[in-house]
């Protein structure tokens, strides 16, 4: 085992962990910068903020309370960061944090932990397989923010922005839609539709050269090619907000429209998850259920999420252990994705993704 202390911290979105905690989750997420941007933002974003998690509330706690009655997400977390630290330890000294972006324990909380734990050196593990500004950048933005004031002293800091098309989280994810055929093998193959449903983000990101796209796209691809799949299969687009554009197909439509072509099988899988949470439980297992039933399928099946899949474990462990040896995963990066030439900024495939944190600056992620 390793002399130098490790402290590991995984960031998640978070999600409220009680009926009460739903509108100020609501709130911190709306009012994040990275979130809701536009002209003049930062003089209306907090009483917008306010006034949209204050509408959605109700409606939003109803859909926690057909599942449970909170978020899942915290428990599913911990569950992965104990596990990571089991699979960790007999080679490193280590201790793995959590740190949510919107709701309980904060990013503070995870900084203070790194500040007051005796801890030499920490890795920071964002929980998006997918980099995009809403979700890494925001959430490395605030451990920038925390720690400002009071940095960790004599630290060395390493970081991931992405693996999305990690070897062990293809063979995750492929595992996990092997899993759902399983429940389907009374069914033909080719009369089953793979649906890939990612969480969908708003277009004038992409436009703006968001890498997160062209990654989900890679990894539908690496898990076609590891599967091997008779199946056809579509990738699309989940939980819109708001009147602006976002990524489309959107999840309903595409299951309408494969309704609507005689399609009656479907095996959908939520590409962009590593745990089980309300976009997984409720969204797609309730809502969109109910919509394929209207529309006339007769066979819905939903993939579970990574969660501790010890597969997915092994992925995290890769990560940590590579990056503090400073042999980063070893998997191309958003360059190789981009082979389009320039052209219509409106065609978001021809947009170069110039927001991947290591398309100009490869140190941008870390100190």
């Amino acid at each position: 085992m390793s002399e130098h202390r490790l402290a590991v911290v995984l960031f998640q979105l978070g999600g409220p962990d009680s009926p009460g905690a739903v509108e100020p989750f609501l709130y911190n997420l709306f009012r994040d910068p990275d979130i809701i941007d536009f002209p003049g933002a930062f003089l209306a974003r907090k009483p917008l903020a306010r006034f949209i998690a204050r509408r959605r509330a109700p409606k939003v706690a109803e859909h926690y309370r057909e599942i449970g009655g909170k978020s899942p997400i915290l428990d599913l977390t911990l569950a992965q960061a104990a596990a990571l630290e089991d699979r960790l330890r007999p080679r490193l000294n280590c201790r793995v944090l959590t740190a949510m972006r919107y709701w309980k324990p904060f990013t503070a909380d995870a900084a203070g932990e790194v500040r007051t734990g005796g801890f030499d050196r920490v890795f920071l593990l964002p929980l998006y397989p997918h980099y995009s500004k809403a979700t890494t950048l925001s959430s490395m933005k605030e451990w920038r923010r925390v720690t400002a004031a009071d940095p960790p002293g004599g630290m060395a800091e390493n970081s991931v922005c992405c693996f999305f098309n990690h070897p062990l989280y293809i063979r995750s994810l492929v595992g996990r839609v092997n899993e759902g055929l399983s429940r389907m093998k009374d069914i033909p193959p080719e009369e089953i539709d793979i649906v890939f449903s990612a969480h969908g983000v708003p277009l004038s990101l992409i436009r703006a050269g968001d890498p997160y796209k062209l990654q989900i796209e890679e990894t539908v691809r690496l898990c076609l090619a590891e599967g091997g799949w008779r199946s056809p299969h579509v990738l699309c687009f989940q939980s819109k907000v708001g009147p602006a554009e976002w990524l489309r197909p959107g999840l309903n439509e595409t299951v309408e429209r494969l309704a609507a072509a005689g399609r009656k099988n479907l095996l959908v899988v939520p590409v962009s998850f590593v745990t089980d949470h309300i976009e997984t439980l409720h969204e797609i297992d309730i809502e969109t259920r109910g919509e394929a039933e209207r529309f006339g399928i007769e066979r819905f099946e939903m993939t579970a999420g990574l969660n501790s899949d010890p597969t997915f474990i092994s992925c995290l462990a890769d990560i940590v252990e590579k990056g503090i040896a400073g042999t980063p995963h070893g998997t191309p990066g958003c360059r190789g994705l981009c082979t389009a030439p320039p052209g219509d900024p409106g065609e978001t495939a021809a947009v170069p993704p110039v927001l991947c944190p290591h398309w100009s600056s490869p140190s941008l992620l870390g100190r």
